[in-house]
This record gives C-alpha cells, sequence and structure tokens, in this order.
C-alpha cells in the first residue's frame, strides 16, 4: 500500500511547485506531473501514474480538476479507481474516499457537476433554438467577405508573362491577413504549390 500523488499545469508558464508541495506535505511516494490543457486526452504522465496503481493504494490530487478532463471522465476514472481497491484523495476539496464520509462528498461534487454542466448544455441549446427561431444563427462570421472571396481568386487565377501563378497562396493569405487554410476553404483550391 503506497500513497502517490499527480499534479497536472496547463501551460508551459505554469509552475507546478505549489501542487508539488502540496502532494509532498501529503506524504507521496512519487508525483508523476502532466504539462497539458485540461481537454486534452493524451497524458503520459496521467497514464503512467494511473498504471503504477495498485490494490490499497492511495491517489493523491489537489484539485478534481488536475487529472479529470470532464465529468464524464471524472465519473468513469472514479468507478475504475473503486473497482481497483484505490482511493483517492483531493486535499483543495477535501475529499477523502478512504472514509465513508469522503466518498459520499466525492459522489455528491460529481453530481452537482454533472448536473451543472447538463444545465449549462440545456440552456445554451434552448439559446440556439430561440435564436434559430428569431432568424438568426450562431458561429463565428466567415474570415473573408463575398468581395475579398473574389478579389482572391482573382489574384490565384492571374498569371505572369511565362504562364505561372503571379501570387502564391502564402501572398494572397498575407494580402488578406487570414491564413492559407483559410484561402484553400474559400477558393476549393485543393492543395496548389505555393
Amino acid at each position: 500500500m503506497g500513497r502517490f500523488g499527480y499534479a497536472r499545469v496547463s501551460t508551459r508558464g505554469q509552475k507546478d511547485d505549489s501542487q508539488l508541495d502540496a502532494l509532498n506535505a501529503a506524504g507521496c511516494e512519487r508525483i508523476w506531473v502532466d504539462k497539458a490543457s485540461g481537454r486534452l486526452a493524451r497524458r503520459p504522465e496521467w497514464d503512467k501514474c494511473f498504471e503504477h496503481l495498485r490494490r490499497g493504494d492511495e491517489l493523491v490530487i489537489t484539485r478534481l480538476s488536475r487529472p479529470f478532463r470532464s465529468v464524464r471522465h471524472m465519473t468513469e476514472l472514479a468507478a475504475q479507481l473503486d473497482e481497483r481497491g484505490i482511493d483517492l484523495i483531493v486535499l483543495k476539496q477535501g475529499i477523502d474516499t478512504t472514509t465513508p464520509a469522503g466518498r459520499f462528498l466525492f459522489h455528491v461534487i460529481a453530481a452537482m457537476d454533472e448536473m451543472t454542466a447538463d444545465l449549462i448544455s440545456e440552456g445554451t441549446l434552448e439559446g440556439l433554438e430561440s435564436a434559430r427561431a428569431r432568424g438568426r444563427t450562431g458561429g463565428r462570421p466567415p474570415a473573408l467577405t463575398e468581395l475579398q472571396v473574389s478579389k482572391a481568386r482573382e489574384m490565384y487565377e492571374e498569371r505572369d508573362g511565362r504562364g505561372k501563378r503571379k501570387y502564391t497562396l502564402t501572398q494572397i493569405a498575407e494580402t488578406f491577413n487570414v491564413s492559407r487554410k483559410t484561402i484553400y476553404r474559400h477558393l476549393d483550391a485543393g492543395n496548389p504549390t505555393s
């Protein structure tokens, strides 16, 4: 039986010192640290930590948001930890599944988080439906106006004296301050050489 820690920082600029200090103070024998966004699926250090854990071990984290990407992910992993006989201790939120009260608190917090996510999703869908009923659609406005697309197409099709393209896609993209991908998309040009 051992006590192991996991920490995650969102960006390379963030420091993990406070998490490491808290995990060391909690008596963790070993700590794995990932530097990745909360939504990213790939977390190699978390995978190593999860693989290392054995029945009777305790996993210590500072906050629920550290290892879990979403409420669904949290629920799935909590079930896996429970099946494998691994306890979870969340320092900042006072959760300790080694106790009945801690297990109860964890399930209440997970249920509240899930309900909050569902309510937000429901509200978003209602808002979109209401907007559509009024003739409005969501989404990002187009990067180029119709006139700009027309001008970009003219530039793309223009040839020099030798019959070669006068402007590269990079030059066209720079002219309209957009990416080459945006030009490709608007021109349906495939992948011509720039």
